[in-house]
């Protein structure tokens, strides 16, 4: 069995280390081996128990989602290697024997075999689940389809039934167990007793032609007809508005057809139809904020199932000797989520301290912090006396009748960190004015400013001869559709000094006793729009002409211009570059964004008198404005950084030599 690299939200990641060796036993979880990227380093887990047969990656290799890690053989392999090897022994000796002595002895007996197969978790829709409560227990029967745990996220409760039937041999997870898609919850052990491979041809051939099994005839059906539901996909935010509906009830869309269109303060982003049909009902409303997993549609129309899928549903049809409780669609789990997707944790330490006494699942915990509610005074009516989703609605329910003026008083302050605003209704008064959707998004953000102690350091770099070289191409670069600004030509020389000066691209280390430093430039750009400033990111700099970063300048800001910029065109930058352009001012002190540690102010150059030794020159300066955390950086290196930097620019050539 290959243990596979998971979904770790980036297209690629280097192995920075292995844990494992051939040889070594391995439980579920045990960690194999470790992956970094430019966002964060990550232990890949074990999916599943055995012994390391091989390893399939080395140190330094670069690895995507799916890339097999390493090979181990589990328990499971080894009891069914010795069936496999037996069935052509018995074959041969029916093919050898006498027709005589082989209707005797296919007419009474039968091939009886048996074996022990893991029972998985099935692609939940979320990357991790909590296991809420388990419903079978070693020594049970248990037939197709029957649940056997219930798993719990933030988004919703599900009951996992089984793939196969038998006795459950163990249980392999525990109460309040993390898992994810393929790892093993429980073993079961089947028996199937059926008759002798040539004896069943000789007896009935018709009958075995007829009646083919039902996976074989969902394995023949190419899709499914009927109402299919069209989710948010991962958007790589946690949330999301929908800004435009594109389609209406009873329009005909083909597959891959944008729906609607959803923005964040990373990106807009359209969503496709994953199947052609009709558009039968449209679950959200322009403007309501969504996330992964929440209900679009209802098309009509035919979807590409799964074989194993198409499998369980021609099981599911047949009568079963005991009906279990369907697990929760999608829809009902989220749904009621949406009324209250702008709300933000209004639970104090303490009060979340106190929740997490109360038994209830990670969603329930998480709509609890949304809403305000102290769980303990909720009265739960799930199994083991759990709380459920409808209780905690219930409860809040109840609480709505009476309208309260001091727990919104109190929101207001947990949420900014800040007193209430007095009231001004004696002094004229005044009304709200809604911020845009970005200033609103980037409030949390900018608020990490407050735990940076920041410094900044303020300098002047003589740019007369490079904005003369800068207007001798300029003419040369507009004709081929390129506007070469002196942004350009800065990005170049800051990229170049932070490989000399690595510091200023690492981040502080969560321990605080160390710093990340990076092994790559990736610079961010601030861009201001209507909407506010967005900072797409210049990949590797340091390595690109000046002509491509102009290029590539030019893109990032149309695409700011225009919502078009994907999560992954903000995401990964370790030092940033803002500049007020032709606005005005002499100076500024932006503010570091976290996690980087610096980042430099560009403000408008002017033409000054600069003393040469005898008399006044007309230069043209550009004032530098580096601000930097300064756990990280001493003042005295920022000094150096800034005036390397104006030597830099005075004489682009340096970078040269």
């Amino acid at each position: 069995m290959q243990i596979t690299t998971p979904d770790i939200g980036v297209e690629k990641a280097t192995v920075a280390e292995i844990l494992v060796k051939v040889g070594d036993t391995i439980a579920v979880d045990d960690s194999i081996v470790l992956l970094e990227s430019d966002k964060a380093s990550v232990e890949v887990p074990s999916t599943s128990a055995g012994v390391v047969k091989s390893i399939l990656v080395k140190e330094g290799d670069e690895v995507s989602e799916g890339a097999a890690l390493v090979e181990i053989e589990t328990e499971a392999s080894e009891a069914t290697a010795p069936e496999a090897k037996a069935e052509p022994v018995a074959e041969t000796v029916k093919t050898e024997a006498a027709p005589a002595v082989e209707e005797k002895v296919a007419a009474p007996a039968a091939a009886t075999t048996s074996q022990s197969v893991e029972v998985k978790v099935p692609d939940i829709g979320v990357e991790k689940a909590l296991v809420g409560e388990i419903l079978v227990k070693a020594g049970d029967e248990i037939a197709v389809d029957d649940s056997i745990v219930v798993v719990e996220s933030d988004k919703a409760t599900v009951e996992v039934p089984s793939t196969v039937a038998g006795t459950v041999e163990s249980v392999v997870v525990k109460e309040g167990d993390s898992v994810k898609e393929g790892v093993v919850l429980i073993t079961v052990k089947t028996t199937s007793s059926a008759p002798t491979a040539s004896a069943a041809a000789e007896t009935a051939p018709a009958k075995t032609e007829a009646a083919p099994t039902p996976v074989e005839k969902a394995q023949a059906q190419p899709g499914q007809s009927g109402p299919v539901e069209i989710n948010v996909p991962d958007l790589g935010v946690d949330k999301a508005s929908v800004s435009e509906i594109l389609v209406s009830v009873g329009d005909r869309v083909e597959k891959d057809q944008s729906l609607v269109v959803v923005e964040s303060d990373k990106a807009s982003v359209e969503v496709p139809s994953t199947v052609s049909g009709t558009i039968k009902a449209i679950h959200i409303s322009q403007n309501q904020e969504v996330k992964q997993g929440m209900p679009l549609m209802t098309i009509d129309g035919v979807a590409d199932v799964q074989p194993s899928e198409q499998a369980k549903e021609q099981a599911a049809a047949k009568p079963a000797p005991a009906e279990t409780k369907p697990a929760p669609s999608p829809s009902k789990a989220v749904e009621p989520t949406a009324h209250v997707a702008n709300s933000s944790d209004k639970l104090s330490k303490e009060q979340q301290a106190e929740n997490a006494k109360v038994y209830a699942g990670p969603a329930v915990r998480k709509l609890a912090r949304e809403l305000g509610v102290l769980l303990a005074q909720v009265e739960s009516s799930g199994p083991h006396a759990r709380v459920i989703k409808e209780d905690v609605y219930a409860y809040v329910k109840q609480r709505l009748t009476a309208p309260q003026a001091a727990p919104q008083q109190a929101v207001a302050q947990v949420a900014s960190g800040l007193p209430a605003l007095p009231d001004f209704s004696a002094f004229g008064g005044g009304e709200i004015a809604t911020m845009t959707r970005l200033q609103q998004v980037s409030v949390p953000q900018l608020s990490l400013n407050n735990f940076i102690p920041q410094v900044t350091q303020f300098d002047l770099a003589d740019i007369t001869e490079l904005e003369a070289w800068r207007g001798e191409l300029k003419a040369g670069f507009k004709q081929q559709g390129i506007s070469l600004t002196i942004l350009a030509f800065i990005a170049k020389a800051v990229a170049f000094l932070l490989k000399e000066e690595p510091y200023f691209a690492g981040h502080l280390a969560d321990d605080q006793k160390g710093v990340l430093l990076r092994n790559e430039i990736h610079m961010g750009i601030a861009v201001a729009t209507p909407d506010g400033l967005t900072v797409p990111v210049l990949r590797n700099p340091d390595q690109k002409s000046i002509k491509q970063i102009a290029v590539e300048l030019g893109e990032l800001s149309k695409k700011a211009r225009d919502k078009k910029l994907s999560p992954k065109d903000l995401q990964g930058a370790n030092f940033t570059i803002t500049s007020l352009g032709s606005i005005g001012g002499t100076a500024f002190t932006p503010l570091v964004n976290w996690p980087q540690v610096a980042i430099l102010g560009i403000s408008p150059a002017t033409m000054q008198p600069v003393w040469n030794g005898k008399d006044f020159d007309p230069r043209l300066m550009l004032p530098l404005s580096l601000s930097y955390d300064h756990r990280v950086i001493n003042g005295a290196d920022a000094a150096r950084f800034t005036n390397k930097l104006t030597k830099l620019l005075a004489d682009i050539r340096n970078i040269l030599l």
